[in-house]
């Protein structure tokens, strides 16, 4: 009888133990949802921007739209649990005032068209942001969460 409580206590502990090892991880586990938006409006921001040495008014109304997409990815990002280092990026890529995304469709609709060169740049930049965060959600691990800290490090 004391075996067989010994064994079952020696159970339920290991059972607790297992169960706290999976709520304490403090990364956000990979969300296929996350991954495929941030894909899809990686895409359309690049065909976009490709379109800023004509008239941002030209665009206006497909500008407003991939902002509108990305505000429901955001506010998605933002509800889901041990998700600060997604939701960052994201909040530094909609930053006006900043030299990424939303700081890029600010400067064209300011200068009405951009330059060739600002246009190639800007979109390896931004391009290259993506990169981070879908790397990031793909993966999870040290590397690709140590480079998406350090781009929001160098943002802040």
């Amino acid at each position: 009888m004391k075996y067989l409580k010994l064994k079952h206590t020696v159970f339920l502990i290991a059972i607790t133990f297992a169960i706290s090892s999976c709520t304490s991880t403090r990364t956000a586990l990979f969300d296929p949802y996350s991954y495929q938006k941030t894909t899809e409006l990686k895409v359309e921001t690049s065909k976009l921007m490709t379109k800023a040495n004509t008239p941002y008014t030209n665009y206006k109304e497909e500008i407003e739209t991939l902002q509108l997409n990305i505000e429901k990815l955001i506010e998605y990002e933002k509800n889901k649990p041990n998700n600060e280092i997604s939701f960052e990026m994201w909040k530094i890529l909609t930053n006006k005032e900043k030299n990424l995304l939303s700081g890029f469709f600010k400067r064209w609709e300011t200068k009405v068209i951009l330059s060739p060169l600002f246009i190639e740049e800007s979109k390896k930049q931004i391009s290259d942001a993506l990169d981070l965060l879908i790397q990031y959600e793909i993966k999870k691990d040290k590397e690709s969460k140590d480079a998406l800290l350090d781009l929001i490090n160098s943002n802040t």
